[in-house]
């Protein structure tokens, strides 16, 4: 593929976009429900985690500038879909929350910065991929805790509470033409690329599992309702006997 400095920033730049306003549906989506149900913390805790090794690895290669903000925009946003979890879903007040927002990105930055100027003072080649490596595991093992929770739940969470699919969509599509602008680079970096189509793949195991087990758990639900004996949660409640009739019990509905 020949060099192409135009198409690898106008590329780079619409990934960074994506993954800029990618948190944003779903930090919106869990404000105006004030709920986070269905979303893992711990997803957004380490995707936002992972910015400061993919931040240190692309602003030390020097790829390109869309890509070097990317990290920093992104880690920004899941940092504050994280914070939301913290108040929406685990009921921390509201000044622990901020407190622990500001404390994260503070120290995000210091060590960020650290580490860029330490390699650059004393380049190690080894080290560098061990992070931009580091960050494509971060990533995934994000994935991990909301693979769990579609586990448990036999569905992914969407509509009112859990996952914004336009999230997944916009996520996936960052990581695509992230990945797309270092085809046009004079030399292909492979590690970034791994770090971005980790994303795509594991963001798409997610919509595919939306597409298979959300129609089987509306099913599911349809038949619980036409059938509220299959629940068998509630048990009917003991007769009570007068002199004249005997009460008669139906289910209990849900």
């Amino acid at each position: 593929m020949p060099v192409n400095h135009a198409a690898e920033n106008v590329l780079g730049t619409i990934g960074t976009i994506c993954w800029t306003i990618q948190v944003i549906p779903q930090v919106i989506k869990s404000y105006r429900e004030k709920s986070t149900e269905g979303l893992s913390a711990w997803l957004m805790f380490l995707w936002a985690f992972s910015g400061l090794f993919l931040g240190v690895y692309v602003v030390v290669r020097d790829i390109n500038i869309p890509l070097i903000l990317q990290p920093e925009l992104f880690t920004a946003l899941a940092a504050l879909s994280w914070a939301q979890c913290l108040y929406y879903g685990q009921k921390k007040s509201k000044l622990l929350v901020a407190l622990s927002y500001l404390s994260f990105m503070s120290l995000f930055a210091g060590i960020q910065v650290g580490l860029v100027f330490a390699f650059r003072a004393s380049p190690n080649e080894r080290a560098l991929q061990a992070f931009g490596i580091l960050s494509a595991v971060i990533i995934s093992l994000g994935l991990v805790p909301q693979y769990v929770e579609i586990w448990k739940r036999k569905e992914l969470m969407r509509g009112p509470t859990g996952i914004s699919m336009l999230f997944m969509a916009v996520d996936m599509g960052g990581g695509l033409f992230s990945c797309l602008s270092l085809v046009f680079k004079p030399k292909f970096d492979g590690v970034a690329a791994a770090t971005y189509l980790a994303v795509v793949i594991l963001d798409g195991v997610i919509v595919i599992a939306a597409l298979i087990l959300n129609p089987r758990a509306k099913k599911r639900r349809e038949r619980q309702v036409s059938d509220p004996e299959t629940l068998g949660s509630i048990p009917p409640k003991p007769a009570e006997k007068d002199t004249q009739t005997t009460a008669t019990h139906l289910p209990v509905e849900p």
